[in-house]
């Protein structure tokens, strides 16, 4: 029966940790090769290599990615708020144990699992905020309510017209102007397509990850209940001064 729990457990913990790791790994990725071909193209241009390679494929390559810079700036963005729920999850966040090492087992669950309680309570504001800084440029209402949500805002401003400086559309122009970039004008219905790509969608990584560390968060909190976890954080700071006392004392 605990084997059947573990192994339900084990099936949402898969799931999470392939599409986070996997996101990651692709950001990391295009950081890499978007930032690559822009120094090619850059430094490499009027050269025997580019050259070649426009009279072979009969283009004409530009001197640099205009958007580029700002993609990567995204990306890294997103890199930053998928890592803090992933360093939640293998348990790399920094912190202050010297208190927790000087009580016992008991009086240290309850520290933790107050931390933790203390964790959720922020992250829960933070979400809030992040959803009410987002939904804006999305069309969508921001929440009542200074603290807890009470509700939606149905005054809140629309911001959904406002685009990047230099990203253009992929694909789905037609529908992403239709669905968030459009108004009515007596009966007729106006779209305003956009001509870069809108701020909501590189901005929908407020909520996203936020809502993602807010899971991490639960998650150790769950597992510390559990008995699976004794503590949300590692100091690595303290595992390095044992590991360099340990060296000593096997040198001696």
């Amino acid at each position: 029966m605990d084997g059947q729990a573990r192994d339900d457990r084990g099936r949402l913990y898969h799931v999470v940790n392939t599409i986070e790791e996997t996101v990651i790994a692709v950001i990391l990725g295009l950081m890499t090769l978007i930032t690559f071909v822009n120094v090619v193209l850059r430094y490499g241009e009027g050269g025997a290599f580019l050259t070649g390679i426009e009279t072979l494929f009969g283009i004409d390559l530009p001197g640099s990615l205009l958007w580029g810079l700002e993609v990567v700036l995204v990306l890294f963005a997103w890199l930053v708020l998928f890592g803090i729920s992933y360093a939640f999850k293998v348990r790399a966040h920094l912190g202050v144990d010297a208190v927790l090492n000087l009580v016992g087992g008991g009086t240290r669950r309850v520290l933790v699992l107050l931390s933790a309680v203390a964790c959720i309570a922020y992250g829960g504001l933070v979400l809030k905020g992040a959803w009410d800084y987002w939904a804006p440029f999305a069309g969508l209402d921001r929440t009542t309510g200074r603290a807890i949500p009470t509700g939606f805002d149905d005054t809140t401003r629309d911001q959904a017209f406002y685009i990047t400086e230099q990203i253009p559309v992929p694909f789905g122009n037609a529908w992403l102007s239709e669905t968030f970039n459009s108004y009515m004008d007596g009966d007729e219905r106006v779209v305003d397509t956009y001509d870069k790509l809108p701020r909501f969608i590189p901005y929908a990584i407020l909520p996203f990850g936020i809502a993602l560390m807010l899971f991490r968060i639960v998650q150790a909190t769950v597992g510390v209940v559990r008995g699976r976890e004794d503590s949300l954080i590692v100091s690595h700071e303290a595992e390095e001064a044992v590991a360099e006392v340990a060296d000593l004392n096997r040198d001696r």
